[in-house]
């Protein structure tokens, strides 16, 4: 049964990251379930656990007799990752039934003790405090349906990587001794073994359950430490800087690399605490009685404990402890790099400290390629004339650590056939199959003429697995562009004149960055933090294009339904020369009518939705570029939707998005490919060379060579950054424009139908009581179905406020922030939490009237002391004022007090003396009802809202029934 789990599973590991998340216009197909995702991530850890040795053997009681199974091992590095799986858990796997749960507990009170000993000590934290979700009625622990998953799953990798029996061809029988049996058996088919007493059960298990325990009490206050330590050269020798004004060949360094002695390598034993790694007593100060505050106890103790479990993992240690105070051991160039390459990587699995060498895993031999503009000069990255085709001058040198290599120093190397070996003061890793890469490099071309487009695809492509690429350096634009840091070299293009506004100096250098890859056609992604206005950088793109009467083709823009309104007001309020059409809904354009009308504007607005069902017709059109915003809406390469807008021509293309990555790397490759099709390779390639290494193994030289790879494409700009702070307001606020689905537009009309009738045939008081109903009813229309209905159906799919919520609390908890979400209406709360809760996987906090001040207490300490990102929910009324929240740097308000003054009371919560982040107000309004209109009145009449508005709703029960149809009237743009 796991065997068939773990092919499920594989494949669905295999596909790009979220690669299951329905799109909008999915229907009914069938896709694989967060838990099944989840579980696909758990046996990708369990495949890399037994890859690397971490499991052990057990006998454990099973089926009302005993089995041989593997059981994983985890500490160090495994635990805290255990942690991270148990707490990111979806409820549903911790979901079981009562008959379940009795004979859970039944078949679990022996067999699988260890290992749920030994996952109880990878789920503490280093304060003793658990992680994981606890079990409520009717829910297992995280933790232990996590133990139970990953032990299963374990033993499955483990017999199918194993398939030979351990003794050959023995087949013992059952008068065999039990040891030969249980080792035939965890290999083979049967991991059960018949006819065991109790006693001879246990005569062998005790030990492999104290094997088992041993692996895991390296995790406790203190741990053993390795430290590497290399030799120093007998005579060190002075180089030449290169000179950076042209590609020039290396100079030649025939003497390199440097004599070293060849066993004068060493390893340190120490004693470190596991909470502060700077507490670190060697073990030659512990022999000789000295203490480090903070170590306390018996460190020889701990020593010797750990250097014997160490023993099992490092051969060298073993023979240090026949030494009566083993201290370290001694190394030559071999025995180093054997300890670099195997036993580091095991130690520091299995719990222990190792401290390398900072050159180690980073200083390789590689390419490093040189290029200069043909006409170099300053101010090049602003010149009119750069494109792609220019032809530039290059010269590939080999590399160490950034510097070159001559060919006298590569011979030298290869006649040396170390494994490490001393070049320019740097220590350098290198194999067989590299020197060879390097001699046929030194054979091939290294000079001359290539454009600029091949430049920047050598850089993409990165080399190769044997000699990657590790150092660039190029001058103009092409350096500009390369450095990753192109919007802060480049000219700054000015605020356009048509922008109503000003930009900021940040977004100026955005614009910048922008318009010089639309220039050199080129793709990008503007990854700016949330709230720094890639909106408004977008629209002044476009207005800058068309100064002095240029008229470049359209620019098509793609964007969840929520956001369409949105652009709308933003285009018209910071861009209102922009000719804007929405193509969406039932009534949009087709044919030539579109076409025509698509001649005609500067920007479309269009839904992710509609560019699936539309592709054809949107594709036979001329875009001057496609856009996608909140981008991650393509991060699946493998939906349709991300299909469809791929599949879109245009000359170049944006995608807008706060959370580039938000899972696993595959998704930027997705999100590359819409803005640079093939620029990264194939989606496996791109796998297997960067996302694993990446993920699995935080393979530094991998991340830097992404980097490099993606950096010229990316801008990202972050709040936390004090070059944008210092051009921040304090409190910045918007309006977040949200359209109502059919259901909601349905009853909003229906509602305003049957109260006008009411309100026209009443007077007096209670005409006003109608009127404030008619208020209260279509404001819980704005909000959601359900809560009009208060029919407790589901919530999921029918209000586009609550949609537009999802996708703000997602990048809020995505960018570790915290968020106030005020509702003046405690039942919609009580809706709210559980579902977005559950939704986000992260806490949602709800505080209302109803609760006794102590619980009200506990709920602010958590907010404001756990470093978690979580929403707290707030009643208006209950906690608009008194309330000391400065842990949150987001306030929503999700339906509209029409008081200023109590919104902005309510946003003092957060933005307050001791607020040290900048705070992001925003309003949530439906567009085209009773919402923006009342939010119109306000903003035309200032004073008067200060008068009669500050006195809640009831100004509007004065209305006349023609001001009051007008105010409730329903417009077309309110549906999506």
């Amino acid at each position: 049964m796991a065997l068939k789990l773990l092919e499920v599973v594989d494949e669905i590991a295999h596909q790009p990251a979220a690669a299951y998340e329905p799109d909008e216009s999915a229907g009914g197909s069938a896709v694989p379930a967060a838990s099944l995702r989840y579980l696909a991530v758990v046996a990708a850890d369990v495949r890399d656990l037994v890859r690397r040795g971490r499991v052990l053997p057990q006998l454990v009681p099973e089926a009302g007799s005993h089995a041989a199974r593997w059981r994983p091992v985890l500490t160090g590095a495994d635990a805290a990752r255990f942690r991270d799986l148990a707490q990111a858990m979806p409820p549903v796997c911790r979901a079981v039934t009562a008959a379940h749960t009795a004979a859970h507990t039944a078949a679990h009170t022996a067999a699988h003790t260890a290992a749920h000993t030994a996952a109880r000590t990878a789920a503490r934290t280093s304060d003793g405090t658990t992680t994981a979700h606890t079990g409520r009625a009717g829910e297992r622990r995280s933790v232990d349906v996590l133990t139970d998953a990953m032990a299963s799953l374990a033993d499955a990798v483990v017999r199918e990587a194993l398939p030979e029996r351990l003794l050959g061809g023995h087949r013992p029988g059952t008068r065999s001794p039990l040891a030969d049996r249980w080792m035939v058996a965890l290999t083979g088919e049967d991991a059960v073994i018949p006819g065991v007493t109790p006693s001879q059960a246990e005569e062998l298990a005790a030990p492999l359950r104290e094997w088992l325990d041993q692996a895991h009490r390296s995790e406790g206050p203190f741990r053993v430490s390795f430290r590497l330590t290399e030799p120093e050269p007998e005579e060190p020798e002075d180089f030449e800087d290169l000179e950076e004004t042209a590609p020039q060949a290396p100079p030649s360094h025939a003497d390199a690399p440097e004599p070293v002695r060849d066993d004068s390598w060493r390893v340190e034993f120490a004693v470190q605490s596991t909470d502060d790694p700077s507490l670190y007593l060697p073990a030659s100060l512990v022999w000789a009685g000295d203490t480090v505050p903070g170590l306390d106890g018996r460190p020889e103790e701990t020593l010797l404990a750990g250097l014997g479990r160490a023993a099992r993992l490092y051969g060298k240690v073993d023979e240090a402890l026949r030494e009566a105070r083993p201290a370290g051991v001694d190394l030559d160039t071999t025995g180093a790099f054997h300890f670099l390459r195997h036993a580091a990587p095991l130690l520091q699995a299995a719990g222990f400290g190792v401290q390398l060498p900072a050159w180690a895993g980073r200083t390789r031999l590689g390419l490093k390629l040189t290029t200069r503009s043909r006409k170099a000069g300053p101010g090049a990255a602003s010149d009119q004339g750069f494109g792609l085709q220019q032809l530039v001058d290059f010269r590939v040198d080999l590399a160490v650590g950034g510097e070159a290599v001559s060919e006298e120093e590569l011979a030298e190397l290869a006649r040396l056939k170390l494994p490490l070996v001393r070049v320019r003061g740097r220590w350098v890793e290198l194999d067989e199959r590299q020197l060879k890469a390097a001699l046929r490099a030194v054979e091939g071309r290294r000079s001359g003429q290539m454009t600029a487009a091949e430049a920047l695809r050598e850089v993409v492509q990165g080399g190769d697995e044997e000699l990657p690429l590790v150092e660039v350096d190029a001058d103009g634009a092409l350096g500009d562009l390369l450095s990753g840091e192109a919007d802060r070299r480049l000219a700054p293009v000015r605020t356009p004149d048509g922008f109503h506004g000003v930009l900021r100096p940040y977004q100026e250098r955005g614009l910048s960055w922008l318009a010089f890859l639309s220039r050199i056609g080129l793709g990008g992604i503007l990854a700016d933090d949330m709230g720094l206005g890639k909106t408004a950088q977008t629209l002044s793109l476009l207005l800058d294009e068309r100064a002095d009467g240029a008229r470049p083709a359209p620019t098509l823009l793609v964007c969840p339904m929520s956001l369409v309104s949105n652009w709308q007001k933003e285009a018209a309020r910071f861009a209102p020369t922009l000719e804007v059409y929405v193509h969406h809904g039932a009534s949009r354009l087709r044919g030539d009518e579109l076409a025509g009308r698509v001649r005609e504007c500067d920007l479309v607005l269009t839904t992710y939705g509609t560019a699936l069902r539309d592709r054809e017709a949107l594709a036979g059109l001329g875009w001057e570029r496609v856009v996608c915003d909140e981008a991650q809406a393509i991060k699946n390469s493998a939906a349709r939707q991300a299909q469809a807008v791929r599949s879109l021509p245009a000359r170049t293309r944006l995608a807008l998005t706060g959370t580039p990555v938000e899972n696993h790397l595959a998704e930027l490759w997705s999100i590359m490919e819409f803005c640079n099709p093939g620029l990264l390779g194939p989606a496996r390639a791109f796998r297997d060379r960067y996302q694993e290494p990446i993920e699995r193994h935080g393979d530094e030289t991998a991340t830097a060579a992404l980097k490099r790879a993606t950096g010229p494409f990316v801008l990202r700009r972050l709040k936390t950054d004090k070059t944008i702070i210092s051009d921040l307001p304090d409190k910045l606020e918007m309006k977040v424009w949200c359209t109502l689905t059919p259901e909601q537009a349905s009853l909003y009309q229906a509602v305003v139908e049957d109260m006008l009738g009411r309100i026209a045939a009443s007077e007096g008081i209670e005409r006003r009581g109608n009127v404030l109903a008619t208020m209260t009813k279509l404001k819980q229309v704005c909000n959601h179905p359900a809560h009009l209905l208060k029919d407790g159906s589901r919530l999921a799919g029918r209000s586009g406020k609550l949609a537009r919520l999802e996708e703000l609390a997602e990048e809020i908890v995505a960018e570790g922030d915290k968020a106030l979400v005020f509702t003046q209406y405690a039942e919609l709360g009580a809706m709210l939490q559980p579902y977005l809760a559950a939704h986000l996987d992260r806490p949602v906090l709800w505080l209302h009237g109803g609760l006794p001040k102590k619980r009200r207490d506990a709920l602010v300490e958590r907010f404001q002391n756990e470093s978690e990102p979580m929403l707290f929910l707030l009643s208006l009324k209950a906690a608009g004022t008194g309330l000391n929240l400065t842990a949150a740097s987001h306030v929503v308000h999700l339906d509209r007090w029409w008081n200023p003054a109590v919104e902005d009371q309510a946003t003092d919560r957060a933005f307050r003396i001791g607020q040290t982040k900048n705070v992001q107000v925003r309003k949530f309004i439906c567009a085209g009802t009773l919402e923006e209109r009342i939010d119109e009145m306000i903003e035309r009449k200032k004073a008067l809202a200060q008068r009669v508005v500050g006195a809640g709703e009831d100004w509007i029960a004065d209305l006349s029934t023609a001001e009051l149809r007008e105010l409730f009237r329903l417009s077309p743009e309110a549906v999506r």
